[in-house]
């Protein structure tokens, strides 16, 4: 099948257009600033140099009928008629606990999905308008939702329960949920397929570190727990994200600083992580390099960035009882040898022990980067999670 894969947020639409069979993605691009002046269009067909368009698109409807256009286009495309897509899948934030598997959509899955926008109010509505414009764009055509939460959804109670009054999980739905799913899964798969050992047999740890940042404990091939919590905003320190908090904090500065509920929210999501800590920068490539340049702010950002992560490798390791594989992945996973060497040293005693030469040459590629006499295999494994979700579509659509 040839699948068009969306990702809507807000003011922006990235999308590949996948071959299932030869999993080659055929064109990718993305469509930003939707809605403002000077909208920008990036498209590069497997085969073909890279474009870059300016235009005037006003909302998700008329960035979905663009990206179709390119696809369709004479010098820049790379199918001639909409009869060739043959499906679109959707990344969606959050499916709650009403979905466990990616899911054909239907109107009743879209009612649904509108009752579950007071779970990711800054994520759901912005997937909901892409789905909405691609039924105009592209009517006749089968879409599937893909949940970033699905692959966590097996928790036990006791991983995914907070410690305050239960009824407030029976009203509310309030307890772990868990984000960035397909990536951990494609990782862990990956792994598997790397070293020529079933994931059912396996107990690996994976280490999404992006922008937004999220460890998974994976005990034989399921999501037993994970960093991210009721929101993206708990776990490991991220870009603008504070992750773990004493929640007492937030109160407390709320009533010093007279802060709004939207305020305090605010402060969390977008002023904290290592930009808050460093005063710097929330990229983590600024990061190193200022902390390389004596900047004591932000080599404090990165010692409690890799701290944190060093903690949560060994509680899962803990949780599941023993640890086989790491891997780390995402934009920071994949391309920054320090933080892969300030978070593994002093995990010998786990068996955790990387090559200093493999680790500095692996960029953006897998690589095996364990010392030759480590017992815990630790991988660098750059993560697709659109192909992941032309995957579930295909299967989905197909009824496998």
């Amino acid at each position: 099948m040839k699948i068009l894969v969306i990702n809507c947020g807000s003011s922006s639409v990235k999308y590949q257009f996948v071959d299932t069979k030869s999993e080659l993605a055929l064109a990718k691009g993305n469509v930003s600033r939707i809605g403002m002046t000077a909208s920008v269009i990036t498209h590069k067909p497997h085969d073909k140099p890279e474009i870059t368009v300016s235009a005037e698109i006003l909302d998700h409807i008329a960035a979905i009928e663009y990206v179709v256009s390119l696809l369709l286009s004479k010098n820049h495309g790379v199918i001639q008629d909409k009869k060739e897509i043959d499906a679109v899948g959707h990344r969606v934030v959050h499916g709650g606990e009403e979905f466990q598997d990616s899911a054909l959509i239907t109107q009743e899955l879209m009612t649904t999905l509108r009752h579950l926008i007071e779970l990711a109010p800054l994520h759901n509505p912005h997937n909901i308008r892409g789905i909405k414009a691609c039924e105009q764009t592209l009517p006749g055509i089968p879409q599937v939702a893909v949940f970033d939460t699905a692959f966590h959804s097996n928790m036990p109670p006791h991983a995914y329960i907070y410690g305050i009054p239960y009824v407030f999980y029976k009203r509310y739905g309030i307890r772990r949920y868990g984000f960035h799913g397909t990536s951990h899964k494609y990782v862990s798969e990956r792994a598997s397929k790397m070293l020529n050992k079933p994931l059912a047999e396996m107990k690996v740890i994976t280490c999404h570190l992006g922008s937004g940042n999220s460890a998974a404990a994976i005990d034989h091939g399921k999501s037993i727990d994970t960093s991210m919590g009721f929101t993206p905003l708990e776990g490991l320190l991220m870009g603008t994200r504070s992750g773990d908090l004493d929640p007492a904090i937030i109160m407390h500065i709320m009533a010093r600083e007279e802060l709004t509920l939207n305020e305090g929210n605010t402060l969390l999501n977008k002023h904290s992580g290592l930009a808050g800590i460093s005063g710097v920068s929330s990229d983590m490539a600024e990061i190193i390099e200022q902390s390389r340049e004596g900047h004591e702010g932000a080599s404090l950002a990165l010692n409690v960035y890799c701290y944190r992560l060093k903690k949560y490798i060994g509680a899962y390791a803990a949780a599941m009882g023993g640890l086989d594989v790491l891997v780390f992945t995402a934009g920071v996973g994949e391309n920054a040898p320090v933080v892969r060497k300030l978070t593994t040293d002093g995990l010998e005693f786990l068996g955790v022990k990387i090559d200093s030469k493999k680790n500095n040459t692996a960029i953006r590629k897998e690589t095996d980067i364990s010392a030759s006499d480590a017992k815990v295999h630790t991988l660098v494994v750059p993560t697709n999670e659109e192909l992941v979700i032309a995957r579930d579509t295909e299967r989905i659509v197909a009824g496998k």
